[in-house]
């Protein structure tokens, strides 16, 4: 009994499980077939079937509608960029990129073409014509307001230029306008205000009225030049629009201080331009026709 029992229990027993030592050798093949797989790939997309390529360029061009442009894009360079075939290759913007980029969201709707008409010195002929127009137009303001102050003798006070903004009448402070380190309007200023008024209020233009003050130190009611110069152009317009009847909505008030001198130097002359306040009509045209106002005024080309 005891020998049959213990024969039953070694056949009933487990064997002990034999341990694989190359179970690494399936990890590895399959890297290995991985890795093949992939360099087959790799050399499969590497061989360009040429007239396959051909076709595609020539579709691609054909959908674009730029078969030049495509094609170009397509072959790429024969080696490091240098800057010099973009650039030969570049279509001919003329001299002022900003002005042209700027004219073409302006002109849209009226000429819808990207083909613009350039002028000898390489600006844009529409932007030069509406420059011309826009100097055209300041300067029939200016001549009314001028007629009006000329009427009442006072076409001295008033100093006119054209910049890249609009408009500029310049009310030099020579104690005409301002007293010395005060923004009491005088009854001159006063009296030149409302004879400029119904030009300015007639206008469709934004109004930016500008103070400005010399380079000597100011005391008293005071801190700075800064306040000063903000004050002169506060009363400005509080006189247009409380006696003269200017639109609140048309216009502002900005002081400079000293930082924006109209004459260099601390003579006599430039004490005297410098403390002044600058009535700006803002011109509503596009910047790429701001840009040329000052030229065309110089040039007297405004038509």
């Amino acid at each position: 009994m005891s020998s049959g029992g213990r024969g039953r229990g070694r056949r009933g027993g487990h064997e002990e499980e034999h341990v694989n030592h190359e179970r690494w050798l399936v990890s590895y093949s399959d890297m290995i077939t991985v890795l093949m797989a992939l360099f087959i790939v790799l050399f499969a997309i590497s061989q360009v079937d040429q007239e396959k390529y051909i076709a595609l360029r020539s579709s691609l061009a054909e959908g674009f509608g730029e078969g030049s442009v495509t094609s170009a894009a397509l072959e790429g360079s024969a080696g490091v960029l240098d800057g010099t075939s973009a650039a030969a290759d570049a279509p001919d913007t003329g001299t002022a990129g900003v002005v042209d980029a700027d004219q073409g969201l302006g002109m849209q709707a009226s000429n819808p073409s990207p083909e613009t008409e350039q002028d000898q010195a390489g600006v844009d002929a529409a932007v030069l014509a509406a420059a011309q127009a826009e100097v055209a137009h300041l300067e029939q303001v200016k001549d009314q307001i001028l007629a009006a102050l000329t009427s009442q003798g006072l076409q001295d006070a008033v100093r006119f230029r054209v910049d890249e903004r609009g408009l500029v009448l310049g009310l030099v402070a020579d104690d005409v306008f301002f007293a010395q380190g005060s923004a009491q309007l005088t009854p001159t200023a006063n009296q030149v205000l409302d004879v400029a008024a119904p030009t300015l209020v007639a206008l469709q233009e934004q109004i930016s009225v500008e103070g400005h003050a010399n380079t000597v130190p100011i005391s008293g009611r005071y801190a700075t030049n800064w306040e000063l110069s903000s004050d002169r152009a506060t009363q400005v317009l509080r006189h247009l629009v409380e006696a003269d009847g200017m639109p609140g909505t048309r216009i502002q008030a900005v002081g400079y201080g000293d930082t924006r001198p109209l004459v260099g130097g601390t003579g006599p002359d430039a004490m005297t331009a410098n403390r002044r306040v600058d009535m700006v009509i803002l011109s509503a045209a596009p910047e790429a026709v701001r840009a040329l106002l000052p030229a065309v005024a110089a040039s007297g080309t405004g038509s």
